[in-house]
């Protein structure tokens, strides 16, 4: 059986892992016969949103200790992994990425990337293994390639549909690594062929729970052909 490593950033959209994106990743995984790996740098996140307000709460919190919540405790520190026996790369979506993974909530694509993010998006490049990003996480790709001669074609997603984000300023930021932003929308896939990369906007944009379902079981039936 094929092996994936999902990577998670923590537990909740707005500092850590999308749950809803994250489980839906899991189970398709499950159906197309992928046994998952979940990981998580060990690591302080960058802060603590309550989000039921938005606002910042005064706590410290693991990445690695928050994410087991969505792994039901099965999982695993990334430097404790040995990634050589992974057959793809899944990132789930959710604002860790962009603040615990990288720094690009804050800086764009001039942010800072955990180099054992940087090195793992790089490696699995290099060996021609499939990537699978899924709604911000597209970001963290395109920040890990910068400056490589890597030149990914991703989505995370478009400037003209609803979003509740400023997807022209992300747009910029994805272009502005050197990879190319092509407009999709939520459950729309990208595939790089070169790259073997697999990128779906799904919460980037304003759309309900089913069109993020059916944009993950695409990305996710997509990898289960390539792996």
């Amino acid at each position: 059986m094929k092996k994936a490593l999902v990577v998670l950033s923590g537990c909740g959209v707005y500092d850590g892992s999308e749950i809803q994106e994250s489980v839906f990743t899991l189970y398709q995984l499950a159906k197309n016969n992928i046994e998952y790996i979940c990981v998580a740098p060990d690591i302080i996140q960058h802060h603590v949103i309550n989000h039921i307000k938005g606002e910042e709460m005064p706590e410290t919190r693991n990445v690695l200790t928050e994410s087991a919540r969505i792994a039901r405790g099965n999982i695993q520190a990334l430097s404790q992994v040995d990634v050589n026996t992974a057959d793809a790369l899944v990132f789930p979506g959710g604002f860790g990425v962009a603040k615990n993974l990288s720094k690009w909530a804050f800086a764009g694509p001039d942010g800072e990337i955990l180099p054992e993010i940087e090195n793992l998006i790089i490696d699995f490049v290099k060996a021609g293994k499939p990537i699978v990003g899924i709604c911000m996480a597209p970001s963290t790709i395109a920040r890990a390639l910068k400056g490589t001669d890597y030149k990914a074609n991703l989505t995370i997603g478009n400037s003209t549909s609803a979003s509740p984000y400023d997807m022209d300023g992300i747009i910029g930021g994805v272009n502005a690594t050197g990879a190319l932003n092509h407009p999709k929308e939520a459950s729309e896939i990208m595939i790089d062929e070169k790259l073997n990369i697999i990128t779906v906007p799904t919460y980037m944009m304003d759309v309900n729970i089913i069109e993020v379902y059916n944009g993950i079981e695409n990305a996710i039936s997509a990898l289960g052909k390539v792996i």
